[in-house]
């Protein structure tokens, strides 16, 4: 059934496991774990940002280089289609130049379109996590799921379904995790090792508490919006996400059904996280050329805020009175 992985693998000696410019748990678990399933192979791992302390609980999360390797003779990307969150890459010429000529295979789960425009191959079916599509693909062509492995791969299902809570979650994934620990998942020294990284200093809560006076509610508090502006981004966000903060807390209470965080970098860039309790998030980043999944999404735009707000605020109206009235 996935051949076209094997095939794809098997005469390359050196490949570039790429992650997107806004790495999660599901995009570095899947990257480790493509690590440890090649290890007959020279494999390079890169991300255009450095990893995010709150996400170092992953073992071997350090080898993920922010230097691109040239010399690698193929390229996987993971968790991702949209060359908008690649767009890094794409804007410098060496690099987009080795992605043009050098065989490179797609590995994604979102139902977004993929719109990269240089030649590759690809393996993208809508699940709950790049990473649960990873261990059936390792499972389809018998490679080795070894103990790490089925860590990285156990640690990225959990980070995209919220510990397999999520409404994308499925009995597959469930069976998929009971599989991976009896491989040699440790959850319960994962899960200390998660704890001890997501620990907030003090400073880290006053900021919370002050991400939580800017939030606004629009449409009779069905929507809630967070504003974060460069400066915070400076500030905090190599310490802690301030998404990761206040989207899960927007999202209990009560009365919200969408919540939206914003960020604005200095070169006119937007990009929005979207959380909502309705299947409408890809659809709402869909207006703004972004997409993901029907309760998480994103997008990334170039428009100033005072202006995309009242967008945001549309959009989530139409979309909200489309859906079927509940009896």
């Amino acid at each position: 059934m996935y051949d076209k992985f094997s095939n794809f693998v098997q005469d390359k000696k050196h490949i570039c496991v790429i992650q997107a410019e806004n790495p999660d748990g599901d995009s570095l678990g899947s990257a480790l774990a493509l690590e440890e399933a090649l290890a007959d192979k020279e494999i390079s791992l890169y991300c255009p940002v450095d990893i995010p302390k709150y996400m170092r609980y992953f073992e071997g999360w350090s080898r993920v280089d922010i230097e691109f390797p040239y010399k690698a003779d193929a390229f996987i990307i993971v968790d991702t289609a949209s060359s908008t969150l690649i767009s890094k890459l794409l804007d410098d010429a060496a690099i987009r130049n080795c992605l043009y000529s050098a065989p490179v295979l797609v590995i994604d789960h979102h139902e977004t379109a993929p719109d990269l425009d240089f030649d590759h191959e690809e393996i993208i079916e809508t699940e709950s996590s790049c990473c649960v599509l990873l261990y059936r693909i390792f499972k389809d062509q018998k490679i080795d799921i070894n103990a790490q492995c089925a860590e990285d791969l156990l640690y990225g299902i959990l980070s995209d379904t919220l510990g397999l809570t999520s409404q994308s979650s499925s009995s597959a994934d469930y069976r998929a995790s009971a599989d991976l620990i009896d491989l040699g998942a440790k959850v319960a020294e994962m899960e200390e090792r998660r704890r001890d990284y997501m620990k907030k200093s003090a400073r880290i809560l006053d900021y919370k508490a002050d991400l939580i006076k800017r939030v606004e509610y629009h449409l009779d508090g069905r929507l809630a919006t967070v504003l974060i502006p460069f400066e915070d981004i400076q500030e905090y966000s190599d310490e802690y996400n301030p998404n990761v903060l206040i989207l899960e807390e927007l999202r209990l209470v009560e009365g919200v059904e969408v919540a939206v965080a914003i960020k604005t970098y200095p070169d006119g860039k937007l990009t929005g996280k979207i959380r909502t309790s309705k299947p409408i998030a890809d659809q709402l980043a869909g207006y703004f050329g972004g997409g993901g999944h029907p309760y998480a999404a994103g997008f990334r735009i170039y428009e100033e805020y005072a202006a995309t707000l009242p967008e945001i605020v549309g959009a989530t109206m139409k979309l909200l009175d489309q859906l079927p009235t509940e009896d």
